[in-house]
């Protein structure tokens, strides 16, 4: 019975958890608006890159996601060195894949998903 007014005190008092709630609604909210202002969502850009180009990873480059754009273009371009000798169309057909399905999941995300998914989050693939 003591654990429950302890319990209820601290929630009527709204210590911590509502103050902590409120200021991460407020950081959020000022960061949405200023993607919004500052136009700092690349989604469409991101996604026609990634349907059109995907195969040099140049989405990846925009996103600022250096490693997986090199991981992109280095496959990419082994892959056709590898065409050449008559293997390698699977890691161009590969590549090709993960940046199509990439583009389509970019531009069928919302604005704000997207930005909190790719740009704050920081999620590098799919």
């Amino acid at each position: 019975m003591e654990e429950n007014r302890n319990f209820d005190s601290n929630r009527s008092t709204g210590d911590g958890f509502s103050k902590d709630a409120k200021s991460t609604a407020r950081e959020f909210k000022e960061g949405w608006n200023d993607m919004k202002q500052n136009k700092q969502n690349k989604k469409i850009l991101a996604g026609i890159l990634a349907i059109f180009f995907g195969q040099i990873g140049i989405h990846k480059f925009v996103l600022g996601y250096t490693k997986e754009g090199l991981i992109l273009l280095i496959t990419t371009i082994v892959g056709y060195i590898l065409m050449c000798v008559g293997i390698g169309f699977f890691a161009v057909l590969i590549t090709s894949l993960i940046s199509f399905i990439e583009g389509i999941v970019y531009l069928t995300k919302s604005d704000e998903e997207f930005y909190q998914i790719y740009q704050v989050g920081k999620k590098p693939w799919f």
